[in-house]
């Protein structure tokens, strides 16, 4: 894994993932390879019958000169015909949006995970932090009765 969007999982409610490729320069993978990348403002648009990724910023290369990049240029992201017909019916029906979560390289290519996305209200946010403050407090007090 090269990045993660951690406040993607903070402020959506993940409902569905998804693997996608990503059609990049040559200065962008080796930018990418380096691990300067930023997915936090990025989102997926649709845009005649394609997904474009927009709002990532990949850091121009060190050693790229004349062949860099617009580090916030627009990448198209590479999925079947009938994965992208699913994703038009669920975005415009339910008001869903397209989150990148992480890239990571397989098998030598750039992959983005998707997720498509529902947005948390501040009273979802509560209440995950109450769990996770519960959650905490019973782990410390089952190892301090266990210490005894």
């Amino acid at each position: 894994m090269i990045a993660s969007n951690r406040k993607a999982r903070r402020d959506y409610l993940v409902v569905e993932k998804l693997e996608a490729g990503i059609e990049l320069q040559g200065t962008e993978v080796k930018s990418i390879r380096a691990g300067h990348i930023s997915l936090d403002e990025g989102y997926g648009r649709l845009e005649d019958g394609e997904v474009i990724l927009h709002g990532v910023h990949i850091n121009p290369y060190e050693y790229g000169n004349q062949f860099n990049h617009d580090p916030r240029r627009p990448r198209r992201l590479l999925l079947h015909r009938k994965e992208i017909k699913r994703l038009i019916g669920q975005i415009a029906e339910k008001g869903q949006t397209l989150v990148p979560l992480r890239i990571y390289f397989k098998r030598g290519r750039a992959k983005i995970e998707l997720g498509l996305c529902k947005g948390k209200h501040a009273q979802d946010r509560r209440q995950e932090l109450r769990k996770k403050t519960a959650d905490r407090e019973a782990e410390r007090a089952i190892s301090e009765r266990q210490k005894r």
